[in-house]
């Protein structure tokens, strides 16, 4: 099986008041973290979908936009929703290689996303056929989750309101769910941000100890 990785990064975030996507994380930025994340998954294609702040972010991953895998897809549609975002990341990726088996959306807001738990996705659809492998936190599936090419028409027909949850609770019932138990940490507000970092703090001391 074939898998690209989606990463959405076009939105504007608005409430937290500058580009959350180039905030500080753990010696690097949250969106360079996520794209380190995706190219764990060896042999991926990955799309970085761009938007609010492109030029800026465009201009922050600089080089890491050279390596082979990555391809960045702008979305000049971006404030009418994240629809239009997993669109613009789905037909990129098919127009790179238009005969990928399976998706991974990505957000770069979840801090706690890993090398394990794209993996983990990927091993549950290979053992189980599952033609969706979601992300299970706080009672419910969400990001980052497979699908299938059972779903692309469904995908690319989502408007600009929809995101892939919408097609998670659709077909509640053909997902399997993958256990992500830093799931729910995601940055969205300045006080977000603030407990982040308070965590990384504690849990480096902690390590160090």
């Amino acid at each position: 099986m074939s898998t690209g990785i989606v990463i959405l990064a076009a939105g504007e975030a608005a409430r937290m008041g500058e580009p959350k996507q180039l905030l500080a994380f753990r010696g690097t930025t949250l969106i360079r973290h996520t794209v380190a994340t995706a190219l764990s998954v060896q042999g991926a294609p990955v799309v970085v979908v761009l938007g609010a702040h492109a030029p800026q972010i465009r201009e922050h991953l600089g080089p890491c936009l050279a390596e082979s895998r990555i391809i960045a897809a702008e979305n000049p549609a971006w404030h009418e929703g994240m629809g239009t975002s997993l669109r613009t990341g789905l037909r990129a990726l098919l127009d790179a290689q238009p005969d990928i088996s399976a998706v991974i959306f990505l957000l770069c807001d979840q801090p706690l996303v890993s090398e394990a738990v794209l993996g983990e996705l990927i091993a549950t659809h290979g053992r189980t056929g599952s033609t969706i492998v979601a992300s299970e936190y706080d009672g419910t599936l969400g990001v980052p989750a497979l699908f299938t090419r059972t779903f692309f028409p469904g995908l690319l027909a989502l408007d600009g309101a929809e995101g892939a949850r919408q097609i998670l609770w659709t077909h509640r019932a053909r997902a399997l769910g993958v256990p992500f138990p830093g799931g729910a940490t995601d940055i969205d507000t300045p006080a977000d941000y603030a407990r982040l970092q308070n965590f990384s703090s504690e849990h480096s001391t902690l390590h160090a100890a």
